[in-house]
């Protein structure tokens, strides 16, 4: 096989002929003016090849050399090979197979291998075994260890394969065990009733022809019936079904008919008997026949048959036919059920349907309980008689608490009738994108997975097919699981599709099981994990692989790698090398340590290589100089751990081996271990071009950072080097099926040795930060790192989680991840002084249709947004799915559209959200323009959390002050806003509109940020109050661990506010207060808390970090007058020291003008240093009591609400609608006047007299349906015209009520409230404005807001009011 493109036997006579002309020509000498003899392009046409049959020998030494040019023509057993002193070995490409077996081939010092060259590929099949183990006595050498091929200094190795094409991806959906292309699939139900016959060719199970014949309603329709048969010709397979009904006019003559074709049945069919046949006339006793007699009374019945045949091609096709009676069921929602059954009997089911009208059956198939936390209760039918169905739920013994309960109901039964021809019996057609005659029967090729779990990846063996297009193949046996071939809501999800196989192969031979060669080997693996491997060292003269297969390669040792380039150098024009050096077209598969290794070399090209099944990073950078390499389309997939590396190894594995870390080490294994990823890159100057990471056990591509080069490449580049370096090219890459991310620009690895100060492992993963600048030097423009036409898909944790500055994406799609993007800056100060993270022109999905497989594992299956039917799911059934991250920034988001995220009720599903459990800053600058929404509910556009599963208490620094900026209010309808958390009255002022749905708030104004340093103390609770309200504090843990030696306080203010900051205990001593985010002349004042009978000295300085200076620029002085503090000049500002109430108030004024993203002014960044002398055994530093109200102030709105955007400014047919309700007391003069109103949309409805007056809103297109007043007269005794009003309201209406004046607050009427949301018991004050629903549910916006003096709702309710579907 293979050969006919190369040496065609119908060639061999004028082969024979060029050979005696060649000949003839060697004899008499070229011709004048004739240049030297070409080397031949195929190598073992050499003339100088000797042949050479070693025959088999394992203790033969073979060393060629001293010129030797040997053609190696069969197979071979031997101990080892070394080519060194201009010895050649050749391989023959012939038709026999060629096996050589060896413990080892060292080529070196002018030593050659060849199989094959670049213009003439091989086309026999060679494969190079290497044997031994590793525990045999053998002396290792010193260099490439045991069981290897070396290419050491002046060695050449030449190993060029058939081409084949490497990867593509499919470019149908292959459905888990189920019909494929090229066969036949025939439904019907109601309508199409009687005999339904199909005439099938047997020579290739395509349907000739088809008819219905209905029985039941004409006479003629059986002599039509007996025609037709008897027109079908001898030796045609038919396939007879009835369907619905087919007796009833049926007469003798057909029935004989079907009888007399090998039915036993069709002569007794009796009214709606399910029936099918299949048989091929002429052959009576290959009929096969079922048939059921049903009575009509509910429930399923069905009649199947199938027979397999056989086509002219020699190729199965299986026929099969089912006429059935089907009923359908389904479970209803969920419903509550207070738990307290009657005495007798059980709960009633009737009392239930009359609460729910229409949506419960009478006399369910099955019935389902739940406890309030999800937990499944034991339930059962106690008693059913007609209507009088009863359960009864039980909790260990006991009646249930409350609970809740749904019905599985049947639906009415139909008809069914199929019939299929499945003409790939046992196997499967794949369609593929490219072209794939390459693919030869034989061949092995693995389909990736699709899906979250890396493990759906499934192995084929490709077949015969004749009748396959160029773009598609036959592979043996059927697919387990869903793998998509095509593209699914603006997503590529295509599965690649690999091929394994290649005619050139390296293979290690292994044991039957693991042995312990190394410690703890066993402990992890079942089996031989001592592999073979191809190790090139500094100053090899000619390296290229294509076509080729390494299976069975790799060891955990340390340096035993499948492929491994050893600190080779550059390899390509820069290192002499022409052709450059390359690997491509290679299949590396079920391999121990990795799959490519580029270790201290660089300019290497590794194109079109498939990785598949491997342990430890599979695409691997080492020690960090490692710079220019280019892998192109390359694939990955099914990367597992492996104990070489702490970045290499599992939670188990980190955890059993620490002989590499310090006595004393507790590993943390999600910290300093679980790395393994497909492509490793320790060096950001790399390029990766159309390259697929299909999954692994942790990350697809991991950008990390050597600090200083590690292992024998120390001293190669200066400290940061790698962490300032520019990215290469990064273009058109996909990652799916990884755990931890299918990207993660971030982290580091430790550089030093394990000791007493820090105890982890050498090369264990550690914090790091990225900041690409010109030339790698930090003082130099920043050069943004690109990422562009990105895909991640199924990625359970992240799509990407790139941290850096700066680094930007475009053109990328993120779908069905458990997050899509986090972008985390480079850290802020002191880490960073400012950068820009951005994503543009992106897409991300949040529940597509691709639903996945459903497993066993019920954990990860689970309802979807917006389709109920099930799916599977990232992480857990509640896991809040979310698009984009914010966390700290700034970070800017351009027109990006997000499509199909939708929260369900126990799952806050949200296309834009923050860090869960987050510490650090929130970036006021966070921007958000130009997004579009698609199928996301405008509930779920946004999420701040809320104390739950997954976000805990949401009590951290971070969770406290996020924000980001609506620059074009494509989020929240309100162009110009800010989105802030709503309990963070820092940043609220009283014309602020609160979104229930969301947790937040839409705002207004100019905002910045203070990092508060307090050293010396790591422990202090800070509390900071902006002086407008007083009452509502912001308590700040700090952003560091307990165990550092300074604490730092983070928040977002109101610039030009005043604040007082107070603490849990006695005041640090030190303290530093740095302005950030500042633009020149923006200013806050701060009052912080002392104890009585401190001292101060403060100073201002500004330090440049790059640089590594500070420079002073003014002392601050006490003056006794607060006004003074106005009255600053540069160089010299004023304190005042309240001793009163204990608080040192200070003006802060950005002094230089900012750049743009960063977070400091051109000059560096301002601060202010505070040394305090503190009284010994000083309290608690709280001076809430003496600041308030004394230092309060007015609220005031320094920045207009922007206007809300209507109309045709709304880009969905979902909106806000505002509401705004005010019950208050104005003073007019020395009058006290008392004002309400009721506002929606911008119309306001002014309360008119005391009581209450209420307006309804349609929930469903926010139109005002009624307006109405009812005064204090109608609200005492029983209010029956309020009741019957109420009453009235169309279900689904929103209501608001506002009360004026002196108005009745007790009483029945207050049930009403109750009614339309508000919680039972209320108690309301002199003030009480409410937004109520009518409706069956209770809405998360529904409020109550009751005040002595001033009542006041400004919030938005969405329109439609739509109810979330249930968990």
């Amino acid at each position: 096989m293979g050969f006919a493109g190369r040496r065609d036997r119908s060639f061999q006579p004028l082969l024979l002929l060029l050979r005696l002309l060649t000949a003839s020509w060697l004899l008499l000498g070229p011709l004048p003016g004739a240049g030297a003899a070409e080397t031949p392009k195929c190598p073992d046409q050499s003339p100088e090849l000797q042949p050479w049959d070693p025959g088999h020998d394992r203790d033969n030494h073979v060393h060629i050399g001293q010129g030797r040019a040997l053609l190696l023509a069969s197979s071979a057993t031997v101990h080892s090979i070394h080519i060194s002193d201009g010895g050649r070995l050749v391989i023959k490409d012939h038709e026999e197979t060629i096996v050589l077996r060896t413990r080892h081939i060292l080529i070196d010092q002018g030593g050659e291998l060849h199989a094959g060259s670049a213009l003439c590929p091989f086309q026999g099949n060679f494969s190079i075994l290497l044997y031994g183990r590793a525990d045999e006595g053998v002396q290792p050498d010193p260099y490439f260890g045991l069981k290897y091929i070396g290419v050491g200094p002046g060695g050449t190795l030449e190993l060029h394969g058939q081409r084949k094409l490497s990867w593509t991806f499919l470019a149908r959906t292959l459905h888990p065990g189920s019909l494929q292309d090229g066969g036949y699939y025939f439904e019907r139900s109601w309508g199409h009733r009687g005999v339904v016959v199909h005439v099938i060719d047997p020579r290739s199970g395509a349907v000739i022809h088809s008819d219905r014949f209905d029985t039941y309603r004409f006479k003629k329709e059986s002599e039509r019936l007996v025609q037709y048969l008897n027109a079908v010709p001898g030796g045609s397979i038919l396939s007879v079904a009835v369907n619905d009904e087919g007796s009833r006019n049926l007469d003798d003559s057909a029935r004989k008919a079907m009888t007399k074709l090998g039915s036993k049945h069709f002569l007794h069919l009796g009214f709606r008997h399910p029936w099918s046949f299949v048989t091929v006339k002429g052959n009576p006793a290959s009929s096969v026949e079922d048939h059921v007699e049903y009575h009509g009374h509910g429930g399923s019945a069905a009649a199947r048959v199938f027979k397999l045949f056989r086509s002219e091609h020699g190729e199965y096709f299986n026929v099969s036919a089912s006429s059935e009676w089907v009923q359908d069921a389904e479970w209803t929602e969920w419903f509550d059920h207070d738990g307290a059954a009657p005495a007798k009997g059980g709960a009633k089911i009737s009392d239930l349907r009359a609460a729910h009208p229409g949506k419960i059956c009478i006399r369910p198939l099955d019935i389902q309980a739940t406890a309030a936390g999800g937990a499944n209760l034991t339930i059962e039918a106690v008693y059913k008689r007609g209507q009088d169905y009863r359960f009864a739920c039980y909790a260990q013994g006991h009646a249930c608490p409350p609970y809740r309960v749904r019905f599985l109901c049947g639906r009415p039964v139909r008809p069914k009738l199929t019939v299929t021809i499945d003409t790939h019996v046992n196997s499967t057609l794949l369609t593929l994108e490219a072209d794939v005659r390459s693919w030869k029967p034989g061949d092995t090729v693995v389909v990736a997975s699709t899906d979250y779990s890396m493990y759906q990846a499934e192995e084929f063996r490709v077949l015969p097919c004749r009748a396959c297009a160029p773009n598609q193949v036959r592979v043996a046996g059927k697919p387990m699981y869903l793998h998509i071939g095509e593209e699914v809501d603006g997503v590529d999800m295509r599965a690649e599709v690999g091929l394994l196989s290649r005619n050139l192969v390296i293979a290690g031979e292994m044991e039957a099981g693991c042995y312990p060669y190394t410690s703890h080997i066993c402990s992890f693996f079942d089996f031989d994990t001592f592999g073979g491997h191809i190790k090139f060292s500094l100053g090899f003269k000619a390296a290229h692989l294509e076509g080729v297969e390494l299976r069975h390669m790799g060891q955990q040792l340390v340096g035993q790698y499948p492929i491994h380039f050893h600190l080779a150098g550059d390899l390509d024009e820069r290192g002499g090398y022409d052709p450059p050096t390359y690997v491509r077209d290679l299949s590396i598969h079920h391999t121990f340590s990795r799959c490519v290794t580029v270790h201290g070399s660089n300019g290497l090209l590794v194109k079109d290589v498939v990785g598949y099944d491997s342990l430890g990073h599979c695409f691997f950078t080492e020690d960090g100089p490692e710079e220019r390499n280019t892998f192109d389309h390359c694939l990955g997939l099914l990367v597992k751990a492996g104990t070489l590396l702490p970045s290499d190894r599992d939670s188990r594995m980190c955890k059993a081996i620490t002989e590499d870390a310090f006595p004393g080490y507790v590993p943390k294994p999600r910290q300093d271990c679980n790395g393994v990823s497909t492509f490793w890159m320790a060096n950001p100057n790399n390029n990766l071009v159309n390259c697929s990471a299909a999954g692994s056990e942790e990350t697809g591509f991991w950008f990390i950072f050597h600090h200083v080069p590690t292992g024998p490449s120390v001293g190669m580049y200066s400290p940061g080097y790698s962490e300032h370096i520019p990215l290469g090219k990064f273009l058109n890459n996909r990652a799916h099926s990884n755990y931890r991310a299918g990207m993660i620009i971030d982290n580091g690895v430790k550089t030093t040795e394990a000791s007493a100060k820090d105890k982890r492992p050498f090369l264990s993963i550690i914090s790091a930060r990225y900041s690409p600048h010109q030339d790698a030097d930090p003082l130099k423009p920043r050069v943004p790192a690109i990422i562009k036409h990105f895909t991640a898909y199924k990625n359970q944790d992240h799509g990407a989680w790139l941290r850096g500055g700066d680094v930007w994406l475009d053109s990328c799609r993120f779908a069905d991840n458990g997050i899509g993007l986090t972008l985390a800056s480079g850290g802020t100060f002191p880490y960073d002084d400012g950068s820009k993270q951005e994503i543009k022109n992106s897409l991300f999905v949040g529940e597509s249709g691709n639903v996945g497989t459903k497993m066993m594992d019920s954990r990860i299956w689970g309802p979807g947004g917006l389709d109920p039917s099930g799916r599977t799911l990232p992480i857990g059934q509640n896991f809040p799915i979310r698009g984009i991250q914010f966390y700290d920034g700034p970070i800017n988001i351009q027109n990006c559209t997000f499509r199909k995220f939708a929260a369900l009720e126990g799952r806050h599903t949200s296309a834009l959200a923050f860090r869960l459990n987050n510490a650090w800053q929130s970036c006021p600058h966070n921007n958000v323009s130009h997004v579009a929404f698609e199928d996301v509910p405008i509930t779920s556009r946004v999420f701040f959390g809320e104390p739950g599963p997954w976000f805990n208490q949401l009590d951290m620094d971070g969770d406290k002050t996020s924000v980001f900026h609506d620059v074009d209010g494509s989020v929240s309808e309100y162009p110009g806003s800010y989105l802030t958390k709503a309990d963070n009255w820092l940043l609220r002022h009283p014309d602020c509109i609160d979104v229930p749905d969301w947790r937040g708030a839409i705002c207004s104004g100019h905002y910045a940020q203070m990092y508060i340093q307090a050293y010396r103390t790591s422990n202090l609770r800070m509390k900071i109050v902006k002086n407008d309200f007083p009452g509502r504090p912001l308590h700040l843990e700090g952003a560091l661990t307990r165990s550092t030696h300074y604490q730092q306080y983070q928040p977002v203010v109101t610039l030009r506010k005043g604040y007082t900051i107070h603490w849990d205990r006695t005041a640090p001593a030190e303290l530093a207060i740095w302005l950030i985010n500042f633009n020149k002349g923006d200013w806050i004042r701060v009052g912080l808390c002392y104890p009585r009978g401190t001292t101060f000295s403060i100073l201002s300085d500004v330090h440049n970090r790059l640089l590594k200076q500070t420079s002073k620029t003014g002392t601050f002085v006490r003056t006794l007058q607060m006004d003074k503090l106005e009255q600053s000049v540069p160089g010299r500002s004023h304190y005042y020291w309240d001793e009163a109430s204990g608080l040192l108030f200070l003006k802060l004024t950005a002094q230089n003008e900012r750049e743009k993203f960063a977070f400091c002014s051109v000059k560096g960044c301002e601060r202010i240093k505070i040394k305090a002398l503190i009284p010994r055994n000083a309290g608690v530093s709280d001076c809430t009591a003496t600041a308030y109200p004394r230092f309060a102030e007015r609220a005031t709105v320094d920045v207009p609400m922007p206007r809300k955007l209507v109309g045709a400014q709304l880009k969905t047919k979902d909106h806000f609608l505002e509401v705004k309700l005010e019950s208050f007391k104005q003073r007019f003069l020395h009058l006290l006047n008392d004002l309400a109103y009721i506002e929606v949309g911008g119309r306001r409805y002014p309360g008119l007299e005391d009581g209450i007056q209420v307006v309804v809103v349609d929930g469903s297109q926010g139109r005002v349906l009624s307006h109405a007043s009812f005064r204090n007269a109608v609200l005492q005794g029983i209010p029956w015209q309020l009741f019957n009003h109420v009453a009235a309201i169309p279900d689904s209406s929103i209501v608001l009520v506002a009360s004026k004046g002196r108005y009745v607050s007790r009483g029945p009427w207050t049930r009403v409230l109750e009614k339309l949301g508000a919680d039972k018991g209320l108690k309301l004050k002199d003030k009480m404005v409410f937004v109520g629903f009518k409706g069956s549910f209770r809405p998360t916006w529904v409020t109550l807001a009751t005040e002595d003096h001033q009542a006041k709702i400004f919030q938005v309710v969405p329109i439609p009011v739509v109810r979330k579907k249930r968990l």
